[in-house]
């Protein structure tokens, strides 16, 4: 799909050499025998790997280029580090330290700075996690898990979601053909509950000033939820005259409640 693809300054993507299992394993005998040229091709005919990495990965506040060479310092690394002997494909093996180069990476360069203790006891957890489920077949509790780290239950829970990437308040969570609902739509404001009451007396005061037109169409947007189509179609008019009653009718609703 076009929204997956990614785009690399320099790099003409659709163009980059793909090797066979056959002339991957011939070029790593060569660079194992001392062939200076055989180093080069392994990278430039592994790049496509690299690049479906960069498809899987979130990649949207990041710069693509920046990742892309990151990308390739994780490929550079499992192409010295290849054992042609355990008869593993080179892309079994790659995968996991291009995609841990890249996690590392934007980690250390995420714009929520997390001390080295708190990243690092969130590591241990994580390993301890997947060593509990390979021997027992099951996940281990947090409580156990705090134990088994000597930390308590608190701290274990937040270093586990110092790792998560932060999430906009922008972002839309659900959209149904509609009006799309936000983060910040699901969050309250704490400051202000205490004022709840007086804001509703506030605004149903205000409403009173607007026209019996401009209260219809704002109950109907906001309350019963109607498009401004089906309003204009409801009232006989224009969806230009809705859309125009109702910006009046909130720039009226301002004005009376500051």
């Amino acid at each position: 799909m076009a929204t997956n693809k990614v785009i690399i300054s320099g790099v003409k993507t659709s163009e980059l050499k793909v090797l066979t299992t056959e002339e991957m394993t011939e070029l790593f005998k060569k660079m194992q025998s001392g062939d200076p040229f055989a180093r080069n091709e392994l990278v430039n005919g592994n790049l496509k790997l690299v690049l479906s990495i960069l498809r899987k990965v979130n990649t949207r506040n990041e710069n693509l280029d920046d990742l892309f060479q990151v990308g390739c310092i994780g490929l550079v690394k499992a192409i010295d580090n290849f054992d042609l002997s355990h008869e593993v494909k080179f892309s079994t093996y790659a995968v996991p330290m291009i995609l841990g180069e890249i996690k590392r990476y934007l980690r250390d360069n995420s714009s929520i700075r997390v001390s080295r203790s708190t990243r690092d006891l969130a590591y241990k957890a994580l390993k301890l996690k997947e060593e509990y489920f390979m021997e027992k077949g099951e996940e281990i509790s947090m409580e156990d898990l705090a134990t088994a780290l000597d930390v308590t239950t608190y701290d274990l829970v937040f270093a586990l979601e110092s790792l998560k990437d932060p999430v906009s308040m922008f972002e839309p969570i659900y959209n149904d053909g509609g009006d799309t609902i936000y983060v910040y739509d699901q969050i309250e404001d704490k400051r202000r509950t205490g004022s709840v009451v007086e804001e509703k007396l506030a605004t149903s005061d205000a409403i009173n000033y607007l026209s019996d037109r401009e209260q219809q169409i704002l109950n109907e947007r906001y309350i019963i939820g109607k498009t401004q189509m089906e309003i204009a179609k409801d009232m006989d008019i224009s969806q230009a005259q809705v859309s125009r009653l109702e910006k009046n009718a909130i720039k009226q609703l301002k004005k009376t409640l500051r």
